[in-house]
């Protein structure tokens, strides 16, 4: 995570809390844009998207990119993880945005100084519900905030003297529940995460809209949605992940595998594992509490499965033993927290590594495996889930198999870009399942 925050709240404060005249707007080299009353000038290499004319735009947090309006459809997004994470500002009129549940959020009164700094991010993204100027102002990084400040520290007013903005309603400050040692009741919230479920289920870069859930219930064999609700290495943005979403999905018979996308066994300084098992340890104890923070924002309740999306690698003699210490030390601090303990590996890697080490920590491995194997078969056999003939590990209902990757599939009219699983899970069964299984 990157430590720099009050040098970028000073700078939000001085370059973005500026009224002009509402336009959206750009010079002869497209390098500079108007928006709403924010004048920003972009490095040459950023992109401009205008998600008012172009809905099915995904905001792609890869990219070096200047969002500009309110998310649509996200159609277009595709893939899940991004191997490396980009700087990235999205403005939206703060009338109407989302109550971003995923990041936090922070309410700004003065257009000189944003006084307060923001809570931890976890995933890189932080929000600013700038009240005065009626905007909502989203930072993306990779590594470090730097290059977004220096695009806001460049922002101007525009010439023409604008009208008073109007002060709005402010979007509430969302941050992160803190984290205890002990495990804390998940309260009221929605069920359907940890009721028993068999079928098939798919996930998508970004959380569809409505329309499209609605739809594909009726339509659709599926019966389980992955929600991507955090992480480093995450690709797209969530704009339409709340809490509310979560309740409306639970509350139409869905099952929800929540997703966290942390470090990954690649080297980058920003989305990158560590190649250090006990650095590697520390992140999976930190992604565990990020992605309790998110699940407790989201109202998921205490005792459901989090997923963690640890993408393929080949060099097995470098992250074997950094990718097991990460995920049991993920599965400790999620059962130190209430939670239970999921992760989506392939068959020629994560889980050849968890399953050679199976013997070693028993009671460290995680809850659930998620097998990546895109063999068309929707089972979750030991053959199709890369595991021995026969064997006890993740054996009963703790096991999901990806059988099919990064396709478009359409149902009802509606087509989105999805992975498709079999998934055999009861999340109830796995507090009282045996610590000390047949291997």
């Amino acid at each position: 995570m990157a430590p720099v925050r009050t040098l970028l709240s000073g700078l939000l404060g001085a370059a973005l809390l500026i009224p002009v005249q509402p336009s959206a707007a750009a010079d002869d080299d497209g390098r500079t844009v108007d928006y709403r009353g924010l004048r920003v000038t972009l490095p040459a290499d950023w992109r401009v998207v205008d998600l008012d004319r172009n809905p099915d735009a995904c905001v792609r947090l890869d990219l070096p990119t200047l969002y500009l309006g309110h998310a649509g459809t996200q159609a277009e997004c595709t893939g899940r993880a991004a191997a490396v994470r980009a700087d990235t500002l999205h403005l939206e009129p703060l009338a109407g945005a989302p109550e971003r549940a995923d990041i936090p959020t922070v309410a700004v009164d003065s257009r000189t100084t944003l006084r307060e700094a923001p809570p931890r991010s976890d995933s890189n993204e932080l929000r600013y519900a700038l009240r005065r100027s009626a905007v909502m102002a989203t930072v993306s990084y990779g590594t470090t905030p730097d290059a977004v400040r220096r695009v806001l520290a460049r922002a101007r007013a525009a010439a023409t003297p604008p009208a008073p903005a109007p002060v709005v309603a402010p979007a509430p400050v969302v941050a992160p529940a803190p984290v205890v040692a002990a495990a804390t009741a998940g309260g009221p919230g929605p069920r359907s995460a940890q009721e028993p479920f068999k079928g098939e289920g798919f996930d998508a870069c970004t959380a569809p809209i409505q329309k499209a859930m609605d739809t594909w219930r009726a339509a659709s064999p599926f019966g389980a949605i992955g929600v991507y609700i955090g992480g480093r290495a995450r690709a797209c943005a969530q704009p339409r992940l709340t809490a509310r979403w979560v309740e409306r999905q639970a509350a139409a018979g869905w099952h929800l595998m929540p997703i966290w996308v942390g470090p990954q066994p690649w080297h980058n300084a920003a989305t990158g594992l560590s190649t250090d098992p006990s650095e590697a340890n520390g992140q999976g104890r930190e992604a565990a509490e990020g992605a309790v923070d998110a699940a407790r924002s989201l109202r998921l309740p205490a005792g459901t499965v989090l997923y963690n999306d640890l993408e393929n690698y080949t060099d097995r003699a470098t992250w074997d033993a950094p990718v097991v210490a990460y995920l049991t030390a993920w599965t400790q601090r999620l059962h130190e927290l209430g939670f239970r303990s999921a992760a989506y590996v392939s068959v020629s890697s994560g889980v050849k590594a968890l399953s050679a080490h199976y013997h070693q920590a028993p009671q460290a491995m995680p809850d659930v495996l998620w097998a990546a194997r895109w063999n068309l078969s929707a089972s979750v056999g030991d053959a199709d889930m890369g595991l021995a003939k026969g064997t006890a590990k993740w054996a009963g209902p703790r096991r999901a198999h990806q059988f099919r990757g990064d396709h478009d599939a359409t149902y009802g009219g509606i087509t989105l870009n999805i992975d498709r699983s079999w998934v055999d899970v009861n999340p109830v069964a796995l507090a009282a399942k045996d610590k000390k299984p047949r291997i």
